[in-house]
Order: structure tokens, then sequence, then C-alpha cells
């Protein structure tokens, strides 16, 4: 058996493809993990191929094969019925394994033959035929696949407020590197927040804190740290420094050393793929800035 193995990587797009040449798969939001299952022998590799054996321990177990395999995949935590990354690092960093889940979508090895040349959609019906053979049963599932277009799927995912779908080329081999042969589509949210306060930088701001509006509350929705250009960073803070505030406007006050407060006057548009869960905005981006109310 080869040792860890270099994933391949989707490409970013707008939209998802159509047509018979491609799979689409609900993309997940974890740890990118290959299984290497060799008699007793299992290892853990994570994307940047260290060895976490030990943190996913329970989940190898499920793999009880007669077979050299290497089953490529993504460790999650699901949380009101979807994949969310900040229970999954909570769970990590507790040492718990109990609500850890793979979702496995490849197979590279089996009983030393090299999958990485065969088809995808070949690989697939091989990963498929191994765990319904040897019934493997969770922390350990197959992760299914929908044909036709993809962009039906997106539209699902979104509802779902999944993170996104991944598209592959049916005929296509295994690559180690950031391929066209793989798509992902993200999903993503959009929504007028209230500027709080800022850090500043030299020329304008290195950040904006966001609040939002709950009845007579507003409550603190995190950061937002990138998304503007230089020009754009001084156009802000200019704004804002006419709107400054000796204290904070929040319901509840937090702690930001670096803070400089002010009148929630302005609203930023911001993206964002999800809330943590404290209910914090995660993986936001900034996209403009605007005076008045939400509705406005």
């Amino acid at each position: 058996m080869p040792g860890f193995i270099k994933p391949q990587l989707a490409t970013l797009k707008t939209k998802a493809p159509a047509g018979e040449d491609w799979i689409h798969e609900i993309k997940y939001d974890g740890y990118r993990v290959q299984f290497h299952i060799d008699g007793d022998t299992r290892k853990a590799f994570t994307r940047n191929g260290h060895d976490w054996i030990k943190r996913f321990s329970v989940i190898a177990g499920a793999f009880d094969l007669p077979h050299q395999a290497i089953i490529d995949g993504e460790v999650v935590v699901v949380h009101e019925g979807r994949t969310n990354f900040s229970e999954l690092q909570a769970e990590l960093a507790g040492g718990c394994q109990d609500r850890l889940l793979f979702y496995a979508f490849d197979l590279l090895w089996l009983d030393g033959q090299d999958l990485r040349k065969t088809s995808q959609l070949a690989r697939k019906e091989l990963l498929k035929e191994l765990f319904e053979t040897h019934g493997v049963e969770p922390p350990a599932l197959y992760s299914e696949h929908a044909e036709g277009d993809g962009q039906d799927l997106f539209e699902a995912a979104a509802r779902l407020n999944f993170e996104g779908i991944v598209s592959k080329r049916v005929d296509a081999p295994y690559r180690s590197e950031r391929t066209e042969a793989w798509w992902k589509v993200k999903t993503v949210q959009r929504e007028r927040f209230p500027v709080v306060g800022f850090v500043k930088d030299p020329t304008g701001v290195a950040a904006l804190y966001l609040g939002k509006k709950e009845g007579k509350e507003l409550r603190y929705m995190g950061k937002v740290g990138t998304g503007w250009s230089r020009t754009t960073s001084a156009q802000i803070r200019k704004a804002l420094d006419t709107v400054v505030s000796p204290k904070q406007t929040l319901t509840k006050p937090i702690k930001k050393p670096k803070a400089t407060w002010v009148e929630p006057k302005f609203y930023a548009e911001v993206e964002y793929r999800d809330l943590t869960s404290e209910g914090l905005l995660r993986a936001s981006s900034f996209k403009g800035l605007s005076k008045g109310t939400p509705g406005s």
C-alpha cells in the first residue's frame, strides 16, 4: 500500500454543471480525512498528511474489512440536520468521538490495485459495493450522489442551508491537485447588519464589529475582516469616524480592547456561510456599507 496520497481538490465555480458527464454530491463542512485500512493497521490522514488515527479511532473501527483499502471522505458532526464545522471543532477539542461521522466518497486503493486511474463513477460503485458487502455502518457512511442537473441539487442544498455541492466528472481519474474534474459551488447567505464598532488600521479599518436588532435588543453577531480594498477601507473609516460613540450600544456589552465603538447608523452588507454554535457569523465577507435601516 502507498502512504499518504495528496487529496484531489475541487475548483470553485458559480454554477453547477448539467448533463450525463457529471454526478453531484452534497458538500460536507468538516475535516477531509483519508483512511488507510490494512488488517488491524489503521491510519487516518488529514488533508495535510498528519495521522489523526487516535482522534478518529472509532470511525476506523467501523471498517472491519478483510481488504486493504484507502478511502477518501469527510469527518463531520451533524447538528440540526446539517454538518456543522464549529460543532466538530468543539467535539475534537474535548477529545470526544461520540458525534463524529465519516462520509466516504472515494476509493483510491483496494487489495493491491491502485484505483486512481479508474473512472470516478467506477470508483464510487466499488466503494458502495464495499460498504454493502461488508455491512459497514455508522459512524462510517457511503456518500450518495445524484445525476442530472446539478443546479437543481444546488438549489435544494441552498434551501436546506447546506454548504453547497461538489460536482464530479464521471469519467475522470483521481488526481492529487485542484482540478476542473471536481467543481464546488457554495451556498452563501447575505444580510445587512448594523456596524457597532471597528478596529483601526493605519489607513482605514482592520475589522468591523456587527450587531443585529432583535426586538428592542441589539445583539452582537461577530465581526467581518475581509472583502474590502485599501481604498474602500479608507472610505469605511471616514464614514464611521462621523458616528463614534464613547460607549457600546450593544444590549449585552462585550470585551474588545481594540474596538472603537460607534452608533449603529451604518449597515454592512455581509455574505456569510452560516452561524457558529454561539450564534456568530462564520466565513463572513464584506460586500458594502450603507446608511439607514435594513429596510431602507
